[in-house]
């Protein structure tokens, strides 16, 4: 027999079949993989640099979900609110990989590249060079939070007795049904004034002419 037509591995089908143990069970490992495509686990390891490489091939294919041409978008806060989003929605579809990426370095060339951009924007917009990561690693923290919480039941609060607990109980039953969606709103636009606050103030006009 020749070999098949459609190659039983490649990259791709790595990084896919990897997310779908991690949606499953929040956990994968190279020979879960290796069997989930019936191969071999050494045959894995001829396309993919071990546990870490599988790692970044996800992170690839998470993060190309992201619409990265809102960084182009105009001016700089349309831009950084339309990406959080779009970040949001990307990872908010598979959130039992975000613990794994949290803690893994960012090595994917594709995803540096969105970073690169990002960069590019808010230098251009005119953050001192320093606060430009701190700006883009507050709004991830905010984003990836709102991600998992997108995963949480509902109903978060359990009340056993709502008269011990009467104001958390009122609170509660004036929340939105769709909590997740108004918090990461508000925390959004929160984040965003305050990012306003780090521009350098413009340099005073020319004084008017007696």
């Amino acid at each position: 027999m020749g070999r098949p037509r459609t190659p039983l591995l490649d990259r791709t089908r790595i990084a896919t079949t990897a997310l779908q143990l991690i949606d499953e069970q929040g956990e994968f490992s190279v020979p879960q993989v290796a069997r989930r495509l019936g191969v071999q686990t050494a045959s894995v390891y001829h396309h993919v640099d071990g546990r870490d490489g599988i790692v970044e091939l996800m992170r690839e294919r998470v993060c190309a979900a992201i619409d990265s041409e809102t960084l182009g978008l105009r001016p700089w806060d349309t831009a950084m609110t339309m990406w959080a989003r779009s970040y949001r929605a990307a990872f908010a579809a598979h959130p039992r990989v975000i613990p794994l990426l949290m803690t893994s370095p960012v090595r994917a060339p594709k995803v540096l590249e969105q970073y690169e951009r990002a960069v590019g924007l808010l230098l251009g917009a005119g953050f001192p060079l320093d606060e430009v990561m701190n700006v883009i690693i507050a709004l991830e923290n905010l984003v990836l939070g709102s991600a998992l919480d997108m995963a949480a039941p509902q109903a978060m609060w359990e009340l056993t007795d709502e008269a011990a607990t009467p104001r958390l109980a009122s609170a509660l039953a004036a929340l939105s049904p769709r909590r997740a969606d108004a918090a990461f709103e508000l925390a959004l636009e929160a984040c965003v004034a305050h990012f306003r606050t780090l521009l350098p103030a413009p340099a005073p006009g020319p004084a008017p002419q007696p």
